[in-house]
């Protein structure tokens, strides 16, 4: 699965079962980025989700369910926003995150450790209420590759 989060300078994602940010130009990003794949989503999500969505933005599905990490196949995205339950990290094959370039209050944070992985794009582009959103692409290192 491919896993979606978004976070501050200090990898928070929630605090006091709030989202630190919701910015739409992220959402618009994400969608299209997801246009034609599954996009996973906790009813927690939905409706912030929904309200971002139209035609452009979202030919694929957003499909909404407690336990969409179970349910997510294996090139589905997966936006989460809460903790990732450590049974799911050897699922995942990709991991995008949105970066707030600040410090929030956070009690929820992304705990992969990214020393596995590696960075394979990272762009920048304004936010709607952030000066500016940095958005990386990462893969898991290929263990057999880098033990040569």
């Amino acid at each position: 699965m491919r896993v979606i989060c978004c976070v501050d300078d200090q990898m928070g994602m929630l605090f006091h079962h709030r989202r630190q940010s919701r910015d739409r130009a992220m959402i618009y990003d994400m969608l299209a980025m997801c246009r034609d794949q599954n996009l996973w989503a906790a009813p927690y999500s939905e409706k912030m989700l929904r309200e971002y969505t139209d035609e452009r933005y979202c030919g694929g599905k957003i499909l909404i369910a407690e336990d969409f990490l179970e349910k997510a196949g294996k090139e589905d995205f997966c936006f989460v926003e809460k903790k990732l339950p450590l049974q799911y990290e050897k699922a995942v094959g990709q991991i995008i995150l949105y970066r707030w370039n600040r410090k929030y209050p956070a009690d929820i944070y992304f705990r992969i450790d990214l020393a596995g992985w590696i960075r394979t794009e990272m762009r920048e582009f304004p936010g709607y209420s952030h000066e500016k959103i940095t958005k990386e692409i990462y893969k898991k290192k290929n263990i057999a590759c880098a033990s040569k």
